[in-house]
């Protein structure tokens, strides 16, 4: 191995890479799950706030591991297992959700709701 992010994966180990690695594929998977799982409303407010210039930098980190993990192709239980394939997703995202709550606006659940409404298969990737 040559480089940091193939030792680290898709990831790498910086703030800026996982906002990057969410923001391309996060749309897609929200769409894939959207009625499936109770947290993607509040994952899709919790990316919002993560991209807010005024929310901070450890809150930022926190949203964007969550996210990552929640989009991961490889995660701790395989998101095909039928109802078992999400819990580690769903838990990763709501212990985090504990500390970004108070920093999720009603602005980033606003812009959630218009993401959420808008037309399917609009592609992975997330708007600014």
């Amino acid at each position: 191995m040559t480089g940091t992010t193939e030792m680290h994966g898709p990831m790498g180990d910086g703030t800026e890479e996982r906002e990057r690695y969410v923001r391309a594929n996060l749309g897609g998977k929200v769409r894939r799950t959207l009625g499936r799982l109770g947290f993607v409303k509040e994952a899709v407010a919790a990316y919002y706030c993560a991209r807010d210039p005024k929310t901070p930098l450890r809150v930022k980190a926190a949203i964007l591991a969550a996210l990552a993990y929640f989009i991961m192709p490889v995660d701790a239980v395989p998101d095909l297992i039928a109802v078992l394939g999400y819990t580690d997703d769903a838990t990763v995202f709501w212990a985090a959700y504990r500390f970004i709550r108070p920093y999720i606006t009603g602005r980033h659940r606003e812009r959630a709701r218009d993401f959420l409404a808008g037309p399917p298969g609009a592609g992975d990737a997330m708007p600014d």
